[in-house]
């Protein structure tokens, strides 16, 4: 009764707009000119923010008690490319979970991409859209902060209590005895194993694995497999089993079930939800939209190109997403 009574005090006079068909039409949807969309062509965004659009993104943020998820697209701009391109198909093909599980030679040719990549990943600092969140959150408007990445990034642009989804690639742990270690350890003692690996990519392998692109979300980088051959993997320092992980939950494993209770809790008693940067692809972030619809929680989705959720969306917006949060923020500043 209490988020009902809340929404709907927030959304009294408020003019909200939907842009995708579906069968969801809100009651309070504004005219048709004021549909919150980034011109053809995309920009900047400084245009699309000008133009006035960006009202209904403002009304339903700064009415506060905001649920937002954050996904790869808001770490773009920190030099870490997202798995899928603005068409929404997968470019790179991750690990999953049952194949790291599933032999030695997997987990040889993960940790190898992830030692190359480890340093470039480590090296991403905070953009101006993570600072920006922190910014929203800092004057008191958003209740819940969940990402789908991995990087820690928000932490670093000092946002707090981050509900990290799917874990965080700086912690490690071992999947038999359950004893945890600090990434950057794990990358000492490959090092200390390894000499020399690296100057041997960078002769054999082309370009070395050092373009930008080739680093994914989850930290590693593309390496053909002879390139992994006789790579030495992390062993656990306790039980010295060669089954060490990250701490984060790869495609095909299960996010922990009070991680996800705890999110739904939070979003029960949201005002409304933000969506910043996700395709919503994968379940994990698609379950909040989908029960956000079914509970009457306005849902805005602010990214490049379609995303999974655009049927639920009440607000959807597809600009650049770094302008539109710095925009977004100074607004509500």
């Amino acid at each position: 009764m209490r988020g009902t009574a809340l929404r709907g005090a927030a959304l009294r006079g408020a003019a909200y707009c939907r842009v995708v068909d579906g069968p969801r039409r809100a009651p309070w949807r504004a005219p048709e000119k004021d549909v919150a969309s980034a011109p053809s062509g995309g920009g900047d965004g400084a245009g699309y923010a000008a133009s006035g659009r960006l009202r209904a993104l403002v009304e339903l943020v700064g009415a506060g008690e905001v649920f937002v998820l954050t996904g790869a697209g808001l770490s773009t701009d920190s030099g870490i490319p997202d798995y899928r391109g603005r068409d929404g198909v997968r470019r790179v093909r991750p690990m999953e979970f049952g194949e790291f599980v599933g032999s030695s030679a997997a987990r040889q040719r993960y940790w190898a991409r992830s030692f190359v990549g480890w340093a470039r990943f480590r090296a991403a600092v905070p953009n101006e859209g993570h600072r920006a969140v922190a910014a929203l959150q800092a004057r008191g408007l958003v209740r819940a902060l969940v990402t789908q990445n991995v990087d820690g990034l928000h932490q670093q642009a000092g946002a707090r209590d981050v509900v990290e989804l799917h874990g965080n690639l700086a912690q490690v742990r071992c999947l038999r005895c359950g004893h945890r270690v600090d990434r950057g350890s794990v990358q000492t003692r490959m090092a200390e194993a390894n000499p020399g690996f690296t100057a041997y990519l960078r002769g054999t392998v082309p370009d070395g694995s050092q373009v930008s692109s080739q680093i994914r979300p989850d930290g590693d980088v593309v390496l053909p497999d002879q390139a992994v051959v006789g790579f030495v993997a992390p062993r656990c320092p306790v039980c010295d089993a060669d089954l060490l992980k990250p701490d984060v939950v790869f495609f095909g494993e299960s996010v922990p079930a009070q991680r996800v209770t705890h999110c739904f809790a939070e979003l029960a008693a949201a005002r409304s939800m933000l969506v910043l940067g996700s395709s919503l692809a994968v379940m994990s972030g698609y379950r909040f939209v989908r029960r956000a619809a079914a509970d009457g929680i306005p849902v805005a989705v602010v990214t490049r190109g379609a995303t999974r959720g655009d049927g639920e969306a009440t607000l959807r917006v597809d600009a650049p997403l770094t302008p539109t949060l710095v925009e977004l923020a100074g607004r509500l500043g």
